[in-house]
C-alpha cells in the first residue's frame, strides 16, 4: 500500500541553520513515498503525514534506529544509501511493514550542516503479490504435471498391454479421465485469466436470475441424480441484474458442484434467490455436507487451495472453482460470503447490485450499508464451502 503525500507538509524551523530549501515541500508533497527531512541535529524539519502514520516520526524525532543510523552515515560521507527494512509499525497493530528506503543528502552540503532526505516506500503489498504469484506458478506447475504424468504412464502401459484388449480398454478409459481433468484445468485457467483481465464486466446486459439458476441446475442435475441428491430451487422470482449470463451460470454451477461433491448421498442442496435490499439481491447455495473447518474459511477462495486435497482430486476438482466464483462476483460489483459448521453443512451467498453502484454511492439508497443475513434470518440454513 502506498501512501500519497498531502500538500499539507508540516514544516518546523528548529534554529537558524535549519531552513528548508525553497520548493522542497512542494516536491515532497507529490511523492508516493513517506518522506522525512532531518537537520544537522537529527531533528525532523519536515515529514509527510504518511511517515507519521506509519510511526516513522514521533515527537519531532525519527523513531526508527536503523533509519537514523543510515542518515548519520550519509551525513558523514555524503553518499546516498538504499536498502530494505522491516519495521514494526503502529499502523497495522504492530505487524511488520516492509519498506524500500533511500537516504541522501539534501543539497551539496556534507557534514554537520547538511540536511538529510529520507524516503521510505511501503513494499508490503507488492511483496504479498509476488508471493501469491510465485505460489500460483508453483501450484499450477504441480497441477499440470499430475495429469500429464499420468497420461504418459498410461500410454506406456497401453503399449505394453497391446495383446490384452481388456487391459487396453481399461487404461484407455483412465486416459480419457486424465485428459478430461487436464482439459477442465486449462479451461478454468483461461476463464480465471479472462475474468481478472476484464473487471468489471465490459458489456453488461440485463440477466434474469431465474434463467441463471435454471441453467446451472440443469448442468448439475445428472451428477446430483447419480448420488440421489436433490436440487431444490426456492425464493423470489423475476429478479434481474446487469451482467454476463455465461459468467454468472459458471459461478453458480461451481458452487453447486462443490455442494454435490461434499454432500452425503441422498441429501438436498437448496438454491435460494431473494432481494436483500432496495439495491441488492442474493443467490444462496445450501448443502448438508461435511462443513468447512474455521481455520480454512478465510482461504477457500484462493486459487488451488483445497480443504481436503485427496477428496477434491478424487472428485475431479481443479482447485480453481471458488477463485472463479470470487472473481465473477467481483466483476459484477458484488461479493461472496460463506457460513459453515462442521458436520452441519454450508451456505455460500452471492450478493449482486440490482443496478450500477455508481447510481447509489456507498451502498443503499439511504446511504447505509446492508449487512448479510444471519443464518437464522435466511430462507435456508447456510451450508459449507468446498473447493472445486
Amino acid at each position: 500500500m502506498q501512501a500519497v503525500m498531502s500538500p499539507d507538509m508540516s514544516v518546523t524551523n528548529l534554529g537558524p541553520d535549519a531552513k528548508l530549501p525553497p520548493g522542497v515541500s512542494a516536491v515532497l508533497a507529490v511523492l508516493l513515498s513517506s518522506a522525512v527531512v532531518l537537520d544537522s541535529n537529527d531533528r525532523v524539519l519536515t515529514s509527510s503525514p504518511a511517515a507519521r502514520e506509519f510511526g516513522l516520526v514521533e515527537d519531532g524525532r525519527l523513531a526508527v534506529g536503523e533509519l537514523l543510523a543510515l542518515a548519520r552515515q550519509v551525513r558523514r560521507d555524503g553518499r546516498p544509501r538504499e536498502g530494505e527494512i522491516d519495521i514494526m509499525t503502529s499502523r497495522f497493530d504492530g505487524r511488520a511493514t516492509s519498506f524500500a528506503v533511500r537516504v541522501a543528502p539534501l543539497g551539496v552540503a556534507v557534514g554537520d550542516g547538511g540536511l538529510i532526505l529520507l524516503l521510505a516506500e511501503d513494499q508490503t503489498e507488492s511483496r504479498r503479490v509476488d508471493e501469491v504469484r510465485r505460489d500460483f506458478v508453483a501450484n499450477i506447475s504441480h497441477e499440470l504435471k499430475t495429469p500429464v504424468g499420468a497420461l504418459a504412464l498410461l500410454a506406456e502401459t497401453v503399449e505394453e498391454a497391446a495383446d490384452d484388449p481388456e487391459a487396453v480398454l481399461r487404461f484407455a478409459g483412465r486416459m480419457r479421465q486424465e485428459a478430461a481433468r487436464l482439459t477442465d484445468l486449462v479451461q478454468d485457467l483461461i476463464m480465471l485469466s479472462r475474468i481478472q483481465a476484464a473487471e468489471p464486466v465490459p458489456d453488461p446486459r440485463t440477466v434474469a436470475l431465474d434463467d441463471v439458476v435454471a441453467e446451472a441446475v440443469d448442468r448439475c442435475r445428472m451428477r446430483a441424480s447419480a448420488r440421489g441428491i436433490s436440487l431444490d430451487v426456492t425464493g423470489e422470482r423475476a429478479i434481474a441484474i446487469q451482467g454476463e449470463e455465461d459468467l454468472l451460470v459458471t459461478a453458480l454451477r461451481n458452487l453447486l458442484e462443490n455442494a454435490i461433491a461434499y454432500s452425503p448421498d441422498k441429501t438436498r442442496v437448496l438454491i435460494t434467490t431473494r432481494q436483500a435490499s432496495s439495491w441488492s439481491c442474493e443467490i444462496s447455495v445450501t448443502d448438508e455436507g461435511i462443513g468447512i473447518p474455521e481455520r480454512d474459511r478465510e482461504r477457500i477462495f484462493e486459487r488451488f487451495y483445497r480443504v481436503d486435497p485427496a477428496r477434491s482430486r478424487a472428485t475431479g476438482g481443479t482447485g480453481l472453482g471458488l477463485a472463479i466464483v470470487k472473481h465473477v462476483t467481483a466483476a459484477h460489483g458484488g461479493s461472496v460470503s460463506v457460513w459453515s459448521r462442521e458436520g452441519a453443512g454450508s451456505t455460500f451467498t452471492l450478493r449482486f447490485p440490482l443496478r450500477s453502484r455508481h447510481s447509489v454511492p456507498g451502498g443503499t439508497e439511504d446511504g447505509s450499508e446492508d449487512q448479510p443475513a444471519r443464518p437464522d434470518q435466511a430462507t435456508a440454513r447456510p451450508a459449507r464451502e468446498a473447493d472445486t
